[in-house]
């Protein structure tokens, strides 16, 4: 079952597993239909290439082909995940940065919506605004928008975007427009809000990374600056007594 399931993973029988890797490449960027085709050819090469490489080693130096073999086991197990952790780099980072864009594209929402736009045009001129600054958030309100124009509804197009990103106050944030346009409430209002939970949000989250930061300074400050500081202390009494 153990093997059954990278193998899987590598080369998926059913739509479910391959839509999972569709969600993942398109929460990274990557919104080609292609992308998956790409990552698995990328995933197999990777594969191939890592044993090849340790085995062209012992061909050319020779030594143990049993230790030959079982670094090309551990290159075929490097190549197989690989590729999957660099993708879940990239896509933390552009939920983080689309995370950070969402607190000005709240306010300038809040803006257009007061001065008489409707949320679609809101939608639009935000995400006109957020070119320079937020390219990614930019991106997604673009999709939104040219769903919206083609004849998608409202609603769909934000839970799709909320799927896009998989961000969680991206969540959030669509299912406080969908309650608000549904139930005729002041999206204005319900935004100006969620934007302040944000900020808190945000705040509450600065000050968790700050008392993470202290205790990951310990070991550096344990393995690093400590002998140095004593052995300045120690180091004039040890050449006097010479």
């Amino acid at each position: 079952a153990r093997v059954a399931e990278p193998l899987s993973r590598l080369a998926p029988i059913s739509a479910t597993e391959a839509a999972k890797l569709q969600k993942l490449l398109m929460q990274a960027g990557y919104r080609s239909h292609d992308a998956a085709m790409a990552f698995r050819a990328i995933q197999i090469s990777l594969i191939v290439a890592f044993p090849c490489f340790y085995m062209t080693g012992y061909f050319l130096n020779g030594g143990s082909l049993r230790n030959y073999a079982i670094l090309s086991l551990f290159g075929c197990a490097k190549g197989f995940y690989l590729p999957r952790r660099i993708l879940k780099n990239k896509i933390a980072k552009r939920q983080q940065r689309i995370t950070w864009g969402l607190a000005d594209a709240l306010d300038l929402m809040v803006v257009a919506v007061e001065a008489g736009l409707g949320l679609n045009a809101a939608l639009n001129r935000v995400g006109q605004e957020l070119k320079v600054n937020h390219r990614d958030l930019h991106d997604e309100l673009e999709l939104v928008n040219l769903e919206i124009r083609v004849g998608r509804g409202r609603e769909e197009a934000l839970r799709n975007l909320a799927e896009r990103t998989g961000v969680d106050d991206i969540r959030s944030f669509v299912a406080l427009l969908v309650q608000a346009d549904r139930y005729g409430s002041s999206i204005a209002k319900a935004v100006r809000v969620f934007a302040e939970s944000l900020r808190t949000k945000r705040r509450q989250r600065a000050e968790q990374a700050s008392q993470k930061a202290a205790l990951k300074l310990i070991f550096p400050l344990t393995a690093f600056l400590f002998p140095v500081i004593i052995l300045v202390i120690l180091a004039p009494a040890a050449l006097k007594d010479r």
